[in-house]
């Protein structure tokens, strides 16, 4: 047994070792072993019983001395660097005091990934391809003008004395059960975690619920990195992974009756004492309840959780990010995030533009299903698609592109779902742009195998691919469309192009519209609205998870932003 033990020491010894480390030893610890090592302890008996005393010969004190000097030199140089240089300091919410600087929007972007690791860092634009070009083929892959404007996330004194204090929270617990695709769970999950601000409460990790039309049975650690979500937000609101053994009931009320538009003092008037007194409370169904306006450090909040909080897990990251370094390679893209799915169909009450097979099946399916379709019920379909309200299909989305400049050669990622007639749906827009690819066709064979009947994971792919574009449109808005938006624009202002169908549409039926002037009005159309930086200031239905200035974004030289959480 004694035997035992030592062999258990000596095993414990080399593992917990403090001193070992995997990477090599840096030039300076070489150097000092060089020059002040003492010398070796001889094992000679008559030194056992003795102290040895090590003195430094004349040479090592003197380079002692320059090691120092020239250690004092280099902080010096930095110190001054970062006060004399002209840039912008933007804070760093992964750390208490963490700020890091930059004059250079490109390197201000590699600064913001190394400092937040959860912060999606695009692949850099590459403008259009060299050669023969016409003019509105240069102007369309060239990137907006991002102003200055650059992430910066200054919360208030109130707010980090008040989050000191959540972030501790043990006795007051949220559970949230979050809905739909994944944009549609992102954005619920960001509003979580405000309403957890709200009333105090340590937040427990969000439970994702199936999703009815795709099937899938995916938990947050499934789709989001659990730990780096907690340590994100450790200085904002204390994340757990479960319910302590001390508040788990056997049967809890779910709310799930909240109005839309609902602002935080509604919020705590209706929960926080029910909350104080049971320790415990379900919500469910947040989808765009809370409100979009909210107090400056409150929506500095949500931008956060949506662009440094919310990271895929590593193998969703590491896959999407290889599949698009593998657009990127071979030039710019165009991402297209096409609604052509049969739901959309359905939820929308648009007509599929296959034919009157298709609009038959879409018809008895909505008629079966009634609850699947949303918002403006007494308008016809011609009423419908004159208003905007349906997503643009592959011919329709085709003429936009050619209007707009986009080359024919353009390559071009689908992002989106299988598209309700199939192939026959794509025709169109594949007779124009022959390059078109999708994350199934793009990636090896066996590398979406982890992800089968997985749709959120599959969208997250999309998601990660469509950021690193040149240029991203959608057929249609919504929650991807908006994600897009405001995480583009929060990485540098990259351009997106959101379709003007309301002015378009009744031109491209015109047959007396050449495609000439469809291609000049388009242009103009489209102008103002292609990732330029638009403020939320005056705008009280915008998001701003969309349009993320003014709170989450400052511009440079006129605002120096250090961030403290």
């Amino acid at each position: 047994r004694s035997f035992e033990r030592a062999s258990m020491a000596k095993t414990l010894r080399t593992i917990k070792n403090p001193f070992f480390t995997p990477h090599p030893p840096s030039p300076f610890l070489l150097f000092s072993l060089l020059f002040f090592s003492p010398p070796k302890r001889t094992t000679s008996p008559r030194y056992l019983n003795h102290h040895h005393q090590t003195r430094c010969t004349p040479q090592q004190v003197f380079l002692l001395l320059i090691s120092l000097s020239l250690l004092f030199s280099g902080i010096s140089f930095l110190a001054s660097s970062l006060t004399t240089s002209s840039t912008c300091i933007v804070s760093s919410p992964s750390s208490p005091l963490g700020f890091f600087v930059s004059d250079d929007p490109r390197h201000l972007l590699t600064s913001l990934a190394v400092s937040v690791p959860s912060t999606l860092l695009p692949l850099p634009a590459r403008g259009g391809r060299s050669g023969n070009m016409t003019e509105e083929e240069r102007e369309f892959w060239k990137q907006p003008n991002g102003e200055g404007y650059k992430p910066c996330l200054e919360f208030s004194l109130a707010y980090r004395k008040k989050a000191a204090r959540v972030s501790k929270e043990k006795k007051r617990f949220l559970v949230v059960v979050v809905s739909g695709g994944l944009n549609q769970q992102r954005n619920q999950i960001v509003d979580a975690v405000v309403i957890a601000t709200i009333l105090e409460a340590a937040l427990v990790v969000p439970v994702l619920q199936v999703n009815r039309v795709w099937g899938d049975e995916s938990e947050f650690s499934d789709v989001f990195d659990v730990e780096h979500f907690k340590k994100t937000l450790r200085s904002d609101v204390r994340v757990v992974s479960s319910l302590p053994s001390t508040h788990l009931m056997s049967r809890q009320t779910i709310e799930n009756q909240i109005p839309w538009d609902v602002s935080p003092v509604w919020i705590r008037a209706k929960f926080f004492k029910q909350l104080n007194e049971e320790g415990l409370l379900v919500l469910k169904g947040l989808d765009s309840r809370l409100a979009k306006n909210l107090p400056p450090d409150l929506q500095k909040l949500r931008c956060k959780v949506a662009f440094h909080a919310l990271r895929f897990t590593a193998p969703i990251e590491n896959l999407g990010n290889k599949l698009a370094r593998r657009m990127w390679i071979e030039g710019p893209y165009i991402a297209l995030h096409l609604r052509l799915e049969k739901d959309v169909w359905v939820r929308t009450g648009c007509l599929t533009g296959l034919g009157s097979e298709f609009d038959r099946i879409i018809a008895e399916t909505r008629m079966s299903q009634p609850r699947y379709l949303t918002g403006r019920l007494n308008l016809t379909y011609t009423e419908r698609r004159l208003a905007g309200l349906c997503p643009l299909n592959a011919y329709e989305i085709a003429r936009l592109l050619k209007a707009l400049g986009a080359p024919s050669n353009a390559s071009i990622f689908v992002a989106g779902g299988e598209p309700f007639g199939g192939s026959r749906a794509m025709e169109p827009l594949a007779k124009e742009f022959a390059n078109l690819v999708t994350k199934e066709t793009l990636a090896h064979k066996g590398e979406l195998l982890p992800y089968t009947n997985r749709s959120s994971a599959l969208a997250a792919i999309d998601y990660i691919v469509s950021l690193s574009s040149d240029v991203f449109v959608p057929s249609h808005g919504g929650n991807m469309a908006k994600a897009m938006q405001g995480n583009r624009a929060y990485v540098g202002h990259m351009k997106f192009i959101m379709p003007n169908k309301r002015a378009m549409l009744p031109l491209m039926e015109n047959p007396s519209v050449s495609e000439s002037e469809l291609s000049r009005v388009a242009r103009k159309l489209h102008g103002k609205s292609q990732g330029h930086p638009e403020s939320r200031r005056g705008r009280r239905d915008r998001d701003v998870l969309a349009y993320p200035v003014p709170e989450c974004m400052c511009r440079h030289g006129k605002h120096r932003s250090i961030g403290f959480f």
